[in-house]
């Protein structure tokens, strides 16, 4: 299995999670790698985690307010199964109530102010979309 941590997702997987028919609400699971300096373009001395926070509450704001959730963030400690070459730093899970509300907020002014701090802090990511196959969820 081949593994590419990326901080921008290709036109294709764009295009993938945009064009897909629209069935309701969603969790990203997010593994997330810092930076062990951030890179703002203004040289600040901030560690890549802290630039990444800054990101991050604000997006949590901004999907809460569209009727998503954060249901679970936390630093990851170590692999029980599997082997991976090195572990991500964070993992995230953000429950967003559909693919329209997703694109809104990642076309918004607001989104595009705050995403500086997602690109100065990020090594790389993955984001993978998960739907419930439990019965009622």
């Amino acid at each position: 299995m081949k593994v590419d941590n990326s901080v921008f997702p290709t036109a294709e997987q764009i295009s993938a999670t945009f064009s897909a028919p629209e069935d309701g609400a969603f969790v990203m699971v997010n593994l997330l790698k810092f930076k062990k300096k951030a890179s703002y373009e203004n040289g600040e001395d901030v560690s890549g985690r802290t630039a990444y926070t800054r990101y991050a509450l604000q997006m949590r704001a901004m999907v809460e307010a569209a009727g998503g959730r954060l249901l679970y963030s936390g630093k990851v400690s170590g692999l029980m199964v599997g082997e991976v070459e090195e572990l991500w730093d964070t993992v995230g899970l953000m429950e967003y109530p559909s693919r329209a509300v997703f694109r809104q907020i990642t076309r918004s002014p607001e989104y595009r102010e705050i995403e500086k701090h997602r690109i100065a802090g990020l090594a790389g990511q993955l984001n993978i979309e998960t739907k419930s196959d439990l019965p009622g969820r």
